[in-house]
């Protein structure tokens, strides 16, 4: 059985006084569930006083980035040995709004993802297509390029270190959200492509998130899918109220 996992990606918003605010007040929402592994991303400023509010919970935390270089000449970037030492236990890498802001490349995700795997945080790799790629019938072609790119070179005992998020570009941030249908069409893609490329058994046991305007209402038709293993959740991370809702589905 893949444990869900639920992740709150809080973007660039919350000062570390809010950022610990929002934590003290999800610590007891979500208190008693145990089925489900609970994470929270700060903004890079929080991490250490988030890590010390979420200290004997059942919430982690992520950072929302990271560099594949453990340290040198590399002004304002943060190495993933760095990132654990501030209490991260996950690291979120390629984001769409890294790919699509920064220059975030199937390559760079590939050295972040075995840089953050050799620190010993768990990679959440991020995938999706825009919303041109899709009505273009693009989709498969474009998620199994990131995929092969991202994820090249990493070997099958990695993948106990990898979690894949699949987000359609078009449905972060705008409300839309792909159907639990098409959802799952993607996520069965990803765990047949992942079959195919690192065998059955790292597929198997390989858990696959959602991203893309979850929110409350549409977190249980998602979570019924059988290839759905949990959720990336963007604005609705930023209340208590609706994360927990979220994570207790």
């Amino acid at each position: 059985m893949r444990k869900p996992l639920i992740a709150g990606n809080w973007k660039l918003f919350k000062t570390i006084a809010e950022s610990v605010a929002l934590v003290d007040e999800l610590k007891p929402l979500v208190a008693g569930n145990q089925s489900v592994e609970i994470v929270v991303a700060p903004v890079f400023t929080a991490l250490c006083r988030v890590s010390n509010a979420i200290k004997g919970s059942n919430i982690n935390m992520a950072s929302q980035d990271c560099y594949w270089e453990e340290e040198g000449a590399f002004t304002g970037e943060v190495a993933p040995k760095l990132l654990k030492d501030a209490g991260c236990s996950h690291a979120i890498i390629g984001h769409s709004e890294r790919r699509q802001y920064f220059g975030e490349t199937d390559l760079t995700v590939n050295k972040k993802t075995k840089a953050a795997i050799a620190a010993g945080l768990c990679a959440i790799v991020c995938v999706g297509e825009s919303l041109a790629e899709r009505e273009s019938d693009r989709t498969f072609n474009v998620i199994e390029t990131q995929i092969k790119g991202g994820l090249d070179g990493i070997a099958e005992e990695a993948f106990s270190k990898i979690v894949i998020a699949y987000e359609p570009v078009w449905a972060i941030g705008t409300g839309k959200t792909a159907s639990d249908a098409q959802a799952q069409e993607v996520h069965a893609f990803i765990r047949q492509l992942v079959a195919r490329l690192f065998g059955q058994e790292v597929a198997d046991a390989l858990r696959i998130l959602y991203g893309g305007s979850v929110k409350p209402d549409n977190v249980k038709g998602l979570m019924t899918q059988p290839d759905i293993d949990g959720a990336l959740v963007g604005g609705a991370s930023l209340k208590a109220e609706s994360f927990a809702a979220i994570v207790n589905f």
